[in-house]
């Protein structure tokens, strides 16, 4: 095993964390504006989607620490690296790929509820539309 493997990770690493983060920061405006919403007019449509949100809030947060426990041993491995320890280095490595999958699994999971949760509105909205009505 040589550097260039674990240095190739990290613009991967780094360009998933930043889509992680703007979905993080979605969701954070999402919240606030809910807030704002029900604190001006209260509404059972935005208290029945707080389980939801709250779950993809920890979701995204469990995206990110695996996200970035993947980066940081990635670094570590390139250090064990260099003081040829192939070994430690190839263990560390494997672990930061496990970690990264581990990080990709969940981000599929939290897509999975973003789309389910948009479905649901879709439908209430349908539901609305008099001219969608049989």
């Amino acid at each position: 095993m040589d550097i260039t493997a674990p240095a190739v990770l990290f613009p991967a690493i780094s360009l998933l964390l930043l889509a992680y983060t703007n979905r993080f920061l979605a969701l954070a405006t999402l919240i606030r504006s809910l807030h704002d919403r029900h604190v001006a007019n209260p509404d059972e449509l935005i208290v029945a989607q707080i389980s939801n949100l709250r779950l993809r809030v920890v979701l995204i947060r469990n995206m990110q620490a695996c996200g970035v426990l993947s980066l940081l041993l990635c670094t570590i491995c390139m250090f064990v690296l260099f003081f040829d320890q192939v070994m430690v280095a190839k263990i560390t490595f494997g672990i930061s790929l496990l970690l990264m999958a581990l990080s990709l699994a969940v981000s599929v999971y939290e897509i999975q509820i973003s789309v389910d949760a948009l479905n649901l509105q879709l439908r209430s909205l349908e539901d609305c539309d008099p001219g969608k009505r049989k």
